[in-house]
């Protein structure tokens, strides 16, 4: 059994290109705006709940030289005034800050004056992806691959898996590879099958 094909691989780096916008236009054109110098304010706040794409987005944004702070309702006192010294550093010399959390800056219980501050650039709040736009995503996932993804295949992955998009798409991706491997379509017993000896290994 060729055991390497049966790996689910890591998934792509995230980028603007391989972010799946759904309901998000507004906020990736505004975020990339900040990015490229184009608005008024230097800094962007992303919330929403988890799955939404805030990760994805703020580590698009550091491979293009932004700050970035994921998940700052977690921060703990000292970290918040980190964030708060970086806030007023970036606004004095300049730079771009990409902060994210679960909730808009005022409801997550933080400092008065980093949550002013967070809420001072633009703030947008991130809607994930319906199951009907992730279906579209893998519909679009496969055909780029040239795989014959029937709709079943779809609907037991968005029913039985980890439902955020990366994963999905690697599955996807180890059910190409092992359909072209034991040379059988893909179908759902042949996912079943896959997933069956990922577990066991």
């Amino acid at each position: 059994m060729k055991q390497l094909l049966l790996n689910i691989q890591p998934p792509a780096a995230p980028g603007f290109d391989n972010f799946i916008i759904g309901q998000n236009d507004e906020a990736l054109s505004s975020l990339q705006a900040v990015l490229a110098g184009q608005t008024p304010t230097p800094f962007i706040y992303l919330w929403g709940a988890a799955g939404s794409g805030k990760t994805h987005l703020l580590l698009a944004a550091q491979a293009m030289g932004a700050h970035i702070a994921d998940d700052v309702h977690t921060l703990d006192a000292e970290s918040q005034i980190i964030l708060f010294d970086t806030f007023n550093h970036i606004k004095a010399e300049g730079g771009v800050l990409v902060t994210a959390g679960s909730h808009a800056p005022t409801q997550m219980g933080l400092r008065d004056d980093l949550a002013t501050r967070l809420a001072f650039g633009l703030v947008y709040q991130l809607q994930p992806l319906s199951d009907s736009e992730k279906a579209d995503a893998l519909r679009a996932h496969a055909s780029d691959r040239g795989m014959k993804l029937p709709d079943e295949v779809i609907a037991y992955c968005l029913k039985y898996l980890r439902r955020d998009l990366p994963t999905l798409v690697s599955v996807l991706d180890a059910l190409d590879q092992w359909s072209l491997t034991t040379k059988k379509p893909v179908t759902v017993p042949l996912l079943k099958n896959m997933l069956q000896l990922e577990l066991t290994h």
